[in-house]
């Protein structure tokens, strides 16, 4: 499976933090952000449904997404893609990076710690 686009991750933890949301309710808190029109929100956001990333349901005229990507797993794997591929690091990030982030509780440290090492150990397992 494929990692979300910078975009797509800033749907997603919207998303995360509060959901069903509509489409429009994204936009208007993508808006500053992203700096693009209602249309592009709806073409990601459709994007988004064909990958997989969210599912949609429609409610008469409008339709309201929810995330299908959970965020510890999906969150892991992008930084440690990011510290392999980028930096060039073997071995399991240490959970401290991430300890000012406003995306994560503590019980939620505790298990992306996890996270972050059982992906390290399949790494180190892939020949």
């Amino acid at each position: 499976m494929s990692h979300p686009t910078a975009a797509e991750l800033e749907i997603l933890k919207l998303l995360w933090q509060q959901q069903p949301q509509t489409g429009r309710e994204l936009h208007d808190q993508l808006q500053a952000v992203l700096g693009w029109g209602y249309s592009s929100t709806r073409k990601t956001l459709e994007r988004m449904t064909e990958k997989g990333f969210v599912q949609m349901e429609s409610q008469g005229h409008k339709n309201s997404y929810q995330a299908k990507l959970e965020k510890l797993p999906t969150l892991a794997a992008l930084a440690n893609d990011f510290a392999s591929r980028v930096l060039g690091l073997n071995g399991p990030l240490p959970v401290s990076m991430f300890a000012d982030s406003h995306l994560l509780t503590n019980t939620e440290l505790q298990q992306l710690e996890q996270q972050l090492a059982l992906l390290s150990a399949a790494q180190e397992q892939q020949p």
